[in-house]
C-alpha cells in the first residue's frame, strides 16, 4: 500500500477541460486583438500649418454642411476673381455661443490652412477679420477652439 498523495478524478470531469476553455477563449479573442485601431473620421480635414495662407473677399454664399460627425459646419464661399474660395469656419453652435453670424455681402479677410477635400481646395479658418472684429476659430497650432463633441 502506498501512502503518497492521491489524485481523485471526479466522474465526467477531465483534466483537459480548463485547458480547452482557455484555448477556445484565446482563439476567439485573437481576431479582435489583431485588428488595427479604426482611424479618425477621414472625411474631416486636418489643419496644416505648412499650407497656411491669407485671402480676402466678399461672402457670396453661407452654407451649413456635414463635415465629419458634425451636421452644422459653416462654409463661406466668396469669389476671388473667376475662382470660388470655400472656407470652413466652425460648427454653428460655436458661432451662436460667440454671437457670430455671416451674411451674403460681408467683407472678410481669412487666415487659414489650404487643404484638399473631395478633390477641391478648402481653407480651414483659423482667424477671420470681419469689419473691425477679429474672430479666432483655432489656436496658433490649428487646433479648434470649440469642443469637438458638443461643437460649442
Amino acid at each position: 500500500m502506498s501512502l503518497g498523495p492521491k489524485r481523485i478524478i471526479l466522474p465526467g470531469r477531465s483534466t483537459g477541460v480548463p485547458f480547452r476553455i482557455a484555448l477556445c477563449l484565446l482563439l476567439c479573442a485573437m481576431p479582435g486583438l489583431s485588428q488595427k485601431a479604426q482611424p479618425e473620421d477621414s472625411s474631416l480635414p486636418k489643419y496644416d500649418l505648412h499650407t497656411e495662407t491669407k485671402t480676402k473677399g466678399i461672402v457670396d454664399e453661407v452654407n451649413l454642411l456635414p463635415v465629419g460627425t458634425r451636421k452644422d459646419f459653416t462654409e463661406l464661399v466668396f469669389k476671388n476673381g473667376a475662382d470660388k474660395v470655400r472656407i470652413y469656419v466652425s460648427p454653428q453652435a460655436f458661432q451662436e455661443e460667440m454671437g457670430i453670424s455671416f451674411t451674403k455681402g460681408d467683407e472678410i479677410a481669412v487666415t487659414g490652412s489650404k487643404v484638399k477635400r473631395d478633390a477641391s481646395d478648402v481653407i480651414l479658418a483659423r482667424e477671420l477679420v470681419k469689419g473691425s472684429e477679429t474672430l479666432l476659430f483655432r489656436d496658433e497650432k490649428g487646433n479648434p477652439l470649440w469642443n469637438e463633441r458638443t461643437g460649442k
